[in-house]
């Protein structure tokens, strides 16, 4: 028998858990800017023989316990992810199963990931392919929440509208991939030995700069369609809104130098970005009535 109180429990459950995996994107960000990337140079161990900081480590106590800390918020998603699990089961809903074992799984998988990474002396492909599991636990956390009152419906939309839809979030996918080859290339590594992509950083801006320009004309031309839902062109307007201002940051911290900052401001906008586009895509995927505003 499905539990009232394990529903209800649904919505502060998926929100606290999608803000969670978006937190955990930013804090992972603050690691590599503080250069505290191997603060805690092996894995799962901090230090050898130690799970967590000795005095005097190597990397200077004050990396460790950064680096450390982060690792500590993991144990904050599992705990959010594991009752989300357990919820989801006693309210009886099991369109959301796989998406809440999901959750949980794909943590584990970011523990792998994170390890790999250390283990690589924080390789830029490695960093990169952590970020972007990240990016996937997001969006399936944000359909999560925008699921939690009711089992979703699927819409019988075709044609034109499907299209964009599905060609907006696979271009906003695009951004993101090409912002960790800037990323790769660029000052902020984690720890200054740390190797690097053999590209030019003015390259790598320069193809995500056009991505982005390219993103921004298409949600206009999405925007001013006539067969949208008022649903879906609200959700376009706050993608717009906040992929123009993180556009400015993008321009204005590369013709700084990238300054420790306004990198940190970008990675929290990309997150922003990413959970308004994929709730464009779910405004479309499925009829408005299920999908929370």
């Amino acid at each position: 028998m499905a539990s009232t109180s394990a529903a209800r429990a649904l919505s502060p459950l998926t929100f606290a858990l999608l803000v969670s995996q978006a937190v955990i994107v930013v804090t992972g960000g603050a690691v590599r800017l503080t250069g505290s990337g191997l603060g805690c140079p092996t894995w799962p161990e901090c230090t050898p023989g130690s799970y967590t900081p000795v005095e005097n480590q190597a990397e200077g106590t004050l990396h460790s316990w950064i680096e450390f800390a982060n690792r500590l918020l993991t144990f904050v998603l599992v705990l959010f992810a594991l009752a989300t699990v357990v919820a989801v089961l006693r309210a009886g809903r099991k369109d959301l199963r796989i998406l809440a074992v999901g959750q949980f799984l794909g943590i584990f998988g970011q523990g792998v990931l994170g390890g790999i990474t250390v283990l690589t002396n924080l390789n830029p492909l490695a960093v990169a392919s952590h970020f972007l599991l990240s990016t996937i636990l997001i969006a399936a956390a944000t359909s999560l929440h925008s699921r939690r009152k009711s089992p979703a419906v699927k819409t019988q939309i075709r044609g034109t509208v499907n299209s964009f839809s599905k060609t907006h979030i696979m271009w906003a996918g695009i951004v993101i991939i090409l912002g960790t080859f800037v990323t790769g290339a660029g000052p902020h590594a984690g720890d200054i030995n740390a190797p690097r992509l053999k590209i030019r950083i003015q390259d790598a801006a320069m193809f995500h700069g056009g991505a982005v320009a390219i993103l921004l004309l298409f949600t206009i031309a999405f925007y001013i369609r006539k067969d949208i839902s008022t649903l879906t062109k609200k959700r376009i307007l706050i993608f717009f809104v906040i992929s123009l201002a993180q556009g400015g940051i993008g321009y204005i911290q590369y013709l700084q130098g990238v300054p420790e900052l306004l990198v940190a401001m970008h990675l929290v906008g990309t997150t922003l970005v990413w959970i308004a586009a994929w709730r464009i895509w779910l405004s479309v995927q499925f009829t408005a009535k299920e999908i929370s505003r």
